[in-house]
């Protein structure tokens, strides 16, 4: 079970997080048992680095499968280890107090809390997000916005934060703004493949949207298909990327005929962002072969292919019969 815990909850399937929580009660009694020995118990030679964080993700557990109890007992057990006053505790009190609320009554109340603590301590980054989630919860987003941004300000190299404003600019159509925000979290993970997948769907989306021209869509597209590249050059056998790419370079392919024109119009010496056909060609068939390799060992049961979800291997599935119907037409 220790180990299972030291992953945070937020990563683990449904299932797992179900049968952690279902050890809850069995797993605090034997910890409560343990610290009662000792006349200090956060003192104790059974402490360990990771046992409050243990602690800490089997309240979120608790909280996912609505078992208040333990999850009011783990929290206690915080409490009395760091103090009432501790930034982290103070936020997961009220991810608690958010998860047991009845009404929008009581979100609102919750929500002035919020905001009394952070005239007192502007610093309180747990309860600063906490505050901007309930916020989006409530369906404020253009206040919870301007709390990011805030909040940003404050903290600009918090990729986190980055990441959530730019879903909130996604979720108002604000694409441009959304693009920005991920470009920035690359600034501080330049490694993150899904950041860079997640860059080319928006880049995508963008690109067809009924707002852009003819030209603009094209280089957008193109972005998307980098953006895509990048993400399968750091994780070989991303889906997710492979996904991507192939729907990007049909859509690219699909508009080949103004490309070339616009490629070959270029001055000379002067770069352009568009892709050669050719190389887009190329990019569509690898995304292929690697899609249907993905599907075939992971329909098969083969070993080390087993990590993808369901639903990713049969929307992959459709995408490769949908390309064959429209190759034999």
């Amino acid at each position: 079970m220790s180990q299972g815990l030291l992953q945070p909850p937020s990563h683990l399937p449904p299932s797992s997080v179900l049968q952690l929580s279902q050890q809850a009660p069995i797993f605090l009694h034997n910890s409560s048992t343990k610290q009662s020995s000792s006349l200090i118990p956060f003192l104790s030679q059974s402490e360990t680095a990771e046992t409050w964080t243990i602690y800490e993700h089997l309240l979120l557990s608790c909280l996912r499968t609505r078992d208040d109890k333990s999850a009011r007992l783990c929290l206690k057990r915080l409490t009395e280890r760091f103090g009432a006053d501790n930034h982290r505790v103070m936020g997961l009190k009220g991810m608690l107090q958010e998860a047991v609320a009845e009404d929008k009554s009581q979100l609102n109340r919750i929500l002035e809390e919020y905001s009394s603590i952070l005239k007192e301590d502007p610093t309180n980054t747990p309860i600063a997000k906490r505050r901007i989630a309930l916020l989006r919860s409530l369906s404020r987003p253009v206040d919870a916005i301007s709390a990011l941004t805030a909040h940003l300000d404050a903290s600009p190299t918090d990729a986190e934060a980055w990441a959530e404003l730019s879903d909130l600019y996604y979720s108002q159509g604000l694409l441009t703004q959304s693009i920005f925000s991920l470009e920035e979290v690359l600034l501080i993970v330049p490694n993150a493949w899904n950041v860079h997948a997640r860059l080319g769907e928006l880049c995508f989306i963008s690109a067809n949207s009924s707002s852009t021209n003819d030209g603009s869509s094209s280089q957008l597209m193109a972005d998307s298909i980098r953006r895509f590249c990048r993400s399968i050059e750091l994780c070989d056998d991303y889906l997710r990327g492979y996904y991507g790419l192939k729907l990007a370079t049909q859509k690219y392919l699909t508009g080949s005929s103004g490309i070339d024109k616009s490629l070959s119009s270029s001055k000379k010496g002067e770069e352009s962002n568009l892709l050669p056909i050719s190389v887009a060609e190329k990019l569509n068939a690898m995304a292929t072969k690697k899609l249907s390799e993905i599907v075939r060992r992971n329909t098969a049961g083969e070993q080390g292919w087993g990590g993808y979800e369901k639903a990713e291997i049969i929307a992959a599935r459709e995408l490769l019969d949908r390309d064959t119907l429209v190759s034999q037409e």
